[in-house]
């Protein structure tokens, strides 16, 4: 009799589930697991759970939730995207700027619900992995390309400023108080500086400190045994493990936590986490959806980028649908674990990669890690102080801020630069959900009032060639009687009416044409309006004693001009290429 998974298989191809295989990645790559791949992917998803554990723990003291919370999203979720994910590299699990936001929503949703911490941030899973869901469903996943690349940097660069601040009383020793804004963090901090705890303090330093050496001297040391280590080899990104176990020994020795008052993680339930139902509370659903909706997009856009550039390094893809699917129920599983929304990890998905994985086993050896974890080890980090915490989350966020960019953008794109700084700026001042839409609202406002105002460019034959180029950058051979107008611009409502202004402009200050001919090789779409405009202008141009041409007139747009009879009442000519049109034009007078 067949082992399980065979069986499910032989199921499977008894069905005839067209192209099956794709919906379950992991079932090829099993199929095609060789001998040689074990060893790897053992070493790597040990690596990776040893690092996994103390970031875990600090990301859930990050989103405000216990810490056996940030465990528990290291497991059922790690798991099912193992299974349903496309990219053989990518871990999934807690990471910053998800318990960044899952901290804010908890922070203002948790106390009109009877403080259920835990119930908010199921909801907050549930409904993430089902709009994420939805998205596939209605293959409306591009949607996330609204988050453009200035919106996405404002927002990492503002969200890594948020957590940083959000860390330092724990760095401190100070009371975090009721503040949530940064500025008001801040003062608090400022006001409550006789609060100081040195010890903590220096707890603090001595892990920044820890984890700095880490990375810039352990390839060096390691060097000294092996002369062939990389550059990037995976014992940079072991400082978490190595500073966490440090603290905590610290700690234990000179009974810092009783004698001195540094906090400590306490006590870490044992065990594996019990099936957990999320509240079916509709005021609650309906309060935390539009956070739940942003907590998806984010997450998918920062694990997809992720994917995609581990798997370019390996010349293979990332499927994006299949990404919604396999994110949407990794976050469903964290929404029955007692765990809080997950997506890709940069960090520990680039050690996974570099420590050799070759498949999504690595991923299953990591939770073996987690695993033995929750069972026999949690006394272990009873005396992680909050400082080494805090200390590994800032170091972990620092390294994506880049406030130069805006620098670089202000040069290449201005608006890109402006909708960036008021990304960044709205986030740190009123949330990230309001950033996120203000980010989004600047860059389609700025799309709209860039492609309303379409470059037109009267074009010209390069002599001696087939090609044709703008009369205002290259000496060009052009004819007084025709015309030869490229549009470089979509033609549509939003700019239908500048086109046919520019044209009709160009063409009043040529008083000798007798042609007129659209190169619309850039032009992709014509709706309704813009159709209506050609409608217009070629009737206009037929009263004035002027014909209307077309070359270069791409298929779909071509389709919806023969949907209607306006090929039928165009005056001129319908040509495929400009360099025929001039040819023909040429001889007419």
């Amino acid at each position: 009799m067949p082992y399980l998974p065979g069986r499910f298989i032989n199921l499977a191809l008894q069905l005839r589930v067209k192209n099956w295989q794709s919906y379950i990645p992991i079932v090829p790559t099993l199929a095609r697991y060789r001998r040689d791949d074990l060893s790897h992917d053992i070493v790597a998803g040990i690596v990776l759970g040893v690092i996994t554990v103390p970031q875990a723990i600090a990301y859930a003291f990050l989103a405000g939730l216990p810490a056996e919370a940030g465990l528990y999203a290291s497991l059922v979720p790690m798991v099912i995207y193992a299974v349903f994910g496309s990219s053989k590299h990518l871990v999934v699990g807690p990471v910053a700027i998800t318990a960044l936001m899952v901290a804010a929503a908890v922070g203002e949703y948790a106390p009109r619900y009877d403080q259920s911490y835990l119930g908010v941030t199921t909801v907050l899973c549930l409904q993430a992995g089902i709009f994420l869901w939805l998205l596939r469903l209605s293959q409306m996943g591009g949607l996330v390309n609204l988050l453009s690349h200035p919106v996405i940097t404002g927002f990492v660069n503002a969200a890594a400023l948020l957590i940083i601040i959000s860390q330092l009383p724990a760095l401190t020793g100070i009371g975090p108080g009721d503040a949530l804004d940064p500025y008001h963090q801040l003062l608090n901090l400022a006001r409550r500086v006789d609060e100081l705890n040195p010890a903590v303090v220096a707890v603090g330093i001595g892990c920044l400190l820890g984890l700095w050496l880490v990375r810039r001297y352990s390839v060096a040391l390691l060097r000294l045994l092996r002369a062939d280590v990389e550059d990037d080899h995976p014992v940079r990104r072991t400082g978490p493990m190595v500073v966490a176990a440090l603290a905590a020994v610290v700690v234990a020795v000179w009974n810092l936590d009783a004698e001195l008052g540094v906090a400590v993680v306490g006590q870490i339930p044992s065990g594996l986490p019990e099936l957990t139902r999320p509240p079916f509370h509709w005021q609650l659903w309906t309060d935390v959806a539009p956070v739940s909706a942003m907590i998806a997009v984010v997450s998918y856009v920062e694990s997809y980028s992720i994917g995609t550039t581990l798997a370019t390094r390996e010349r293979t893809r990332v499927n994006s649908h299949q990404e919604l699917i396999a994110l949407g129920a990794a976050n469903i599983g964290a929404a029955f674990s007692g765990a809080y929304p997950v997506a890709g990890s940069f960090s520990r998905s680039s050690v996974n990669y570099q420590t050799g994985a070759r498949t999504q086993v690595s991923a299953l050896v990591c939770m073996v890690v987690i695993v033995l974890t929750l069972l026999f080890f949690t006394p272990l980090f009873a005396r992680l102080p909050h400082a080494a915490l805090a200390a590994i989350v800032m170091a972990s966020v620092v390294g994506i801020v880049d406030l130069m960019s805006m620098r670089r953008h202000w040069r290449i794109h201005k608006e890109d630069s402006l909708t960036e700084f008021a990304t960044l700026a709205t986030v740190l001042a009123f949330g990230v959900e309001t950033g996120l839409i203000t980010g989004v609202a600047l860059s389609i406002a700025f799309f709209i009032r860039t492609s309303s105002r379409p470059h037109i460019a009267i074009v010209g034959r390069i002599p001696h060639t087939e090609h044709f180029r703008s009369a205002r950058r290259y000496d060009v051979e052009t004819f007084p009687h025709v015309a030869a107008i490229r549009i470089d611009e979509n033609v549509y409502f939003g700019n239908a009416n500048q086109v046919e202004s520019k044209l009709l402009k160009i063409i009043q200050r040529r008083p000798g044409t007798r042609h007129v001919l659209l190169v619309m090789s850039a032009v992709n779409l014509v709706d309704v309006s813009g159709l209506e405009m050609l409608y217009r202008l070629n009737d206009n141009l037929a009263a004035m004693g002027i014909k209307l041409h077309l070359s270069e007139v791409k298929g779909p747009v071509m389709e919806h001009f023969e949907a209607t009879d306006f090929t039928m009442r165009l005056t001129g000519s319908v040509f495929f290429t400009t360099d025929q049109a001039m040819r023909d034009l040429a001889e007419r007078t």
